[in-house]
C-alpha cells in the first residue's frame, strides 16, 4: 500500500437539473463563492487554473488543475492535477428525479513534503479532513443552486 496515494468518492444529491449543475461546476473560478475550503482559484488559460485549498487541518494544498474532459451531454467534467496533489478528479452528473446525483471521484498522490512525512500517523486525519471539505462543498453548492 502506497501511503501517499488516495482514492476518494463522494455522492451529492442536488435539487437542480444536471445541465444547471454542470454549468456551475465548469466555472472553477467561482468555486470560492460557494465552497469555503477552495480558498483561491487563478485562471491560467482556457483549460488551466491554479488552486489553493484548505480544510480543517491547518495546511494549504496548491496545485494546477488542467481540464482534460468537458462533456455536458455525458455529464462529465475531469481534470488532471499537478503540484501538491498529482492525479485526477472527475465530476459525473446523472439525472435523479427532478434533481441531480453528483459523483466526485479523485485519485491522487500527495507530494507535499509535510504530508508525506506524516503519512502514517496522519492518514486517518487527512481522510477525515477531506470528508469535511466535501461535506461543506455539498452544502455550499446546494445553497448556491437554491439561491440561483
Amino acid at each position: 500500500m502506497d501511503l501517499h496515494h488516495y482514492r476518494f468518492r463522494s455522492l451529492w444529491p442536488l435539487p437542480a437539473a444536471p445541465a444547471t449543475v454542470h454549468q456551475v461546476l465548469e466555472r472553477v473560478e467561482d468555486y470560492p463563492r460557494w465552497w469555503p475550503q477552495v480558498r483561491e482559484v487563478a485562471r491560467i488559460d482556457d483549460t488551466r487554473a491554479g488552486l489553493r485549498i484548505r480544510s480543517v487541518v491547518p495546511y494549504d494544498l496548491t496545485f494546477t488543475g488542467r481540464e482534460v474532459r468537458r462533456d455536458a451531454a455525458a455529464g462529465i467534467l475531469e481534470l488532471a492535477m499537478t503540484g501538491d496533489l498529482v492525479g485526477w478528479a472527475r465530476w459525473t452528473l446523472t439525472a435523479d428525479g427532478t434533481g441531480t446525483l453528483v459523483r466526485y471521484d479523485q485519485v491522487v498522490d500527495v507530494t507535499k513534503p509535510l504530508l508525506r512525512r506524516f503519512a502514517v500517523p496522519g492518514r486517518p486525519l487527512f481522510r477525515a479532513n477531506h470528508a469535511l471539505m466535501m461535506r461543506a462543498g455539498h452544502r455550499g453548492l446546494a445553497a448556491h443552486l437554491g439561491a440561483g
